[in-house]
């Protein structure tokens, strides 16, 4: 049933937003968007749907398991990120809970290698990702990607889907465009000649 639903989901998903693949913090922050019609996705709706988007974007293996209660916690991280990207694209203040979530993320595990002593090769510096650490490392490499989008150049580009009622976020890389996909592009320009067209005839 849930392998069901993450498929079902997967394809009534928007494609990555422009900016996806240089930060997976804007991917993770799209992973759930409002659609027209009172239609939604949520892309890490269960463990299931959750563990195959982390597969896939390399911030785990598929044979760590992963539970409802880390599910949740990725969840609970991306509404945290999706303040801090909606602060930082309307000029507001972002709520300190966010900051603090982040924060709190990019903390929770050692950054450093950790020091392994093999009895043939000996002393070695690596990077543990034990199966229990293993949604500890994906978040924090998320917030650090986060942080690096908010406070690196490309930070002034940052921008909500202009197509109503999508609320994903994306980087303009085109001076010009407003939205996050075709299929949003495609119904921003109907709206318009759909305005034009009224006012015309009014």
């Amino acid at each position: 049933m849930d392998d069901t639903l993450a498929t079902d989901t997967a394809r009534t998903a928007l494609p990555p937003a422009p900016g996806a693949d240089q930060y997976r913090s804007l991917d993770f922050a799209d992973t759930a968007a409002t659609l027209p019609a009172g239609q939604s996705y949520d892309l890490l709706a269960t463990p299931g749907s959750a563990m195959c988007w982390l597969v896939a974007h390399d911030l785990t293996t598929p044979d760590v398991r992963l539970y409802e209660v880390c599910a949740q916690r990725m969840r609970a991280l991306r509404a945290h990120v999706r303040d801090l990207f909606a602060a930082r694209v309307g000029g507001t203040t972002p709520p300190d809970d966010s900051l603090r979530a982040v924060n709190e993320a990019l903390t929770a595990v050692p950054t450093a290698p950790l020091l392994a002593w093999d009895g043939t090769q000996g002393p070695s510096r690596v990077r543990a990702h034990p199966t229990d650490r293993a949604v500890n490392h994906a978040l924090a490499t998320l917030a650090a990607d986060a942080a690096d989008l908010l406070t690196g150049p490309d930070a002034g580009i940052l921008a909500s889907c202009g197509s109503a009622p999508c609320d994903r976020f994306l980087l303009r890389t085109h001076g010009r465009r407003h939205w996050c996909s075709i299929r949003c592009g495609d119904r921003a320009r109907a709206a318009r000649a759909y305005a034009r067209r009224n006012g015309g005839s009014g």
